[in-house]
This record gives structure tokens, sequence and C-alpha cells, in this order.
């Protein structure tokens, strides 16, 4: 026999609007993507001083960054603005090193020194036709200086910035990774072509080169906020105040409970006990290494006595905590919906327990 259709507890015009959004989503999406790769800021193929030497290339940015990725930097600092955890937004580090060299470059923290580093910063000296970036003498000695910085930095033999010891020793990996922090830089604060802002809209901001961010920036991303809560106020409101819409049907019913000696398991959802053994093993495991990456913000190098980024770097233990998020929310998921469709459905496939 077949069992009698149900009506749906809301409005089918909510499942319209459902889709809708969603295709009305995946095409703002879809046109950002192509903003962001039609306006991208560009990877010369040379960057050079005033005399014609040669500083870095585009092979050069393109490896700094896979030294960048391979090392967990993400997880440790940041680019482009992003956000610094527990090491600085290399970016606004490269920005802000390299503007106070250049002042010293031009003599000292004098008006006509602050003009010249600016004018050095947001003039953009890119030629598209040669793909060849001009840096100025002041950013040229910059660079070559903060390679030495930064190689100081990851090369320390131990953990007092939260990195493993000896992090990146390779001068080559160091320079690279030094070129890809300057062409960051250069991206965010030299301006666009015909326009008065940088290819990044100015950020992240640095007082010493001018950079500060847009009021288009600004406006779009309280915008953004408003219509992101707004939006779900109003939502919530309609839902509360008109019964047309089909969501109050669920007030109409009672819901009854069977005892748990009467409740039968079926074999796919006896096999999800596995699945919530290992989601509550590795939500434990997310638990603590969430208090060791904490504790790093108060003591760096010393956890209760033991040296932790020896063994677990900052990083690492960050990369861990976010991975395991992901993967205790897929797998509660995963086994949820596993043990409640034959609930729901009132059959399950026969086999279904070989699968899960």
């Amino acid at each position: 026999m077949f069992q009698e259709k149900r009506d749906l507890l809301i409005s089918k015009s909510w499942i319209k609007a459902a889709i809708i959004v969603g295709l009305f989503g995946f095409l703002i999406l879809g046109i950002l993507t192509y903003r962001t790769y039609t306006d991208e800021p560009p990877l010369p193929a040379r960057v050079v001083s005033p005399s014609g030497q040669l500083l870095f290339t585009r092979a050069d940015i393109t490896d700094g960054q896979e030294v960048f990725l391979k090392n967990g930097l993400m997880e440790y600092g940041s680019i482009f603005g992003h956000g610094a955890y527990l090491g600085p937004d290399f970016t606004t580090d490269y920005l802000h090193r390299a503007a106070q060299f250049s002042i010293d470059y031009y003599g000292g923290s004098s008006d006509s020194a602050r003009q010249k580093t600016v004018a050095d910063f947001k003039v953009n000296h890119y030629n598209a036709g040669s793909e060849t970036l001009t840096f100025s003498a002041a950013q040229a000695a910059a660079f070559d200086q903060l390679v030495t910085h930064y190689a100081e930095f990851f090369r320390v033999p131990d953990t007092r910035n939260g990195l493993r010891p000896a992090t990146i020793t390779d001068p080559i990996q160091i320079r690279h990774l030094t070129a890809f922090f300057s062409w960051s830089a250069w991206a965010a604060s030299a301006q666009r072509p015909g326009l008065d802002y940088s290819y990044t809209n100015n950020w992240p901001p640095e007082p010493l080169v001018a950079n500060r961010p847009t009021a288009d920036a600004l406006v779009w991303s309280v915008l953004s906020l408003v219509a992101l809560l707004g939006g779900t106020g109003l939502l919530l409101a309609a839902f509360g105040r008109w019964n047309f819409l089909g969501w109050h049907g669920r007030e109409d019913q009672s819901l009854s409970f069977r005892s748990p000696d009467r409740v039968v398991l079926t074999p796919a959802q006896r096999s999800c006990a596995w699945f919530f053994l290992v989601m509550a093993a590795m939500f434990l495991m997310q638990t603590l290494l969430g208090g060791a990456v904490e504790h790093y913000r108060a003591d760096i190098s010393n956890f209760f006595g033991f040296d932790l980024a020896r063994l677990l770097p900052f990083n690492i233990a960050r990369t861990w905590h976010l991975q395991l998020s992901l993967l205790v929310v897929s797998t509660s998921f995963l086994a949820a919906g596993i043990f409640l469709v034959p609930m729901i459905s009132g059959n399950e496939p026969k086999r279904q327990h070989w699968l899960s």
C-alpha cells in the first residue's frame, strides 16, 4: 500500500523564493569572481631599480607565494591586510618598514622626506608594455634591507615567534618570500592607472604612505553588514507577522514521543555510533588545540613549563583547529542524515548499513 502524500508545512512560494535567491546569489558570486580575475593587480615580469638592476621577477613572486603557503604562514600571519593572528600581516609589515626606511633614506622625518616617500609608493611606475615595474632608489634599498630582516626573523633557532625553530633558512627562499611581500605592498599602495586609489582600495591602511581606505570601501562594508542584519530581521518579522506564508502550520501539530525501549534502530542507525564516536574524538581534539592556540597569545614559548612550539608550532595548531572544525561538522551532518532519514521516511534502503 502507498502512504498518503503529506502536504508541505510551508508555502510553495518559499521554495520558489529559495531557488530564486540561490540563483541570484550564485550569479553575484560569478560576477565578483570574474571581476576579481580581470581587475587583479598585474604581476610584473621584472622589478628593477632606477639604474636597471634586477631586484626580482614574476617567477620570484610566485615562488615566494609557494614558500608562504608551504610553511603555513597564512595560519600564522596574513597577506593583503586580511587580519593577522599571532604573526603580523606581512603586507602591512613590509609596507610600514619600507616606508620608515624610505623616510630615513631621504633624510629623516621632515615634510620633504615624507612627501618623497608618499610619492614613491603612490605613483605607479609599472609599464604594461614591457611588463616592468621600476622601484625608486629608496624602495630598492628598502627591499634589500627587508630581505635581511626577514632572513633574521625566520631563521631564529628558537620558538620565540611561535614558529618551529629555523623555519626558513634557505636564502633563495627568503628572497623570493620577500619579493612576494614587496609585490603585495606595492599593489596595496600604488594607484591604479587613471584612479586615485590602489589595486586593493588602499588596504591595508598605512599613514606613512598616505594609504587610507576609500569611502566606497567603508560604505559598502557597512552596507553589507546592515543588509545582513536587517535582512535577517525582516525575514524573521515576516515569519511572525503573516500566516499565509505557511510557517505557522507547524504550530498546529502536536508532538508525541516514544519511550527508549520501544525505539527500534535500523542497521544503518546502529552503524552511526562509530560516526558519533569519531566526531566526539575530533571535537575533543579541536577543543584542546583551540586552548593551545589561545595560550600562545598569552605566552608564546612556555606552555605550563613546556616549549610547545617545538612540537606543535602555532600555525600547525591553528591549521588543525580549523580543519577539525570542518571535519566535525561534516561528520555530524552525515551521521545525522543517515540516522534521521529512516525515522522521517519510515523505511531504509536494503544494505544501507554497508555504505555507512
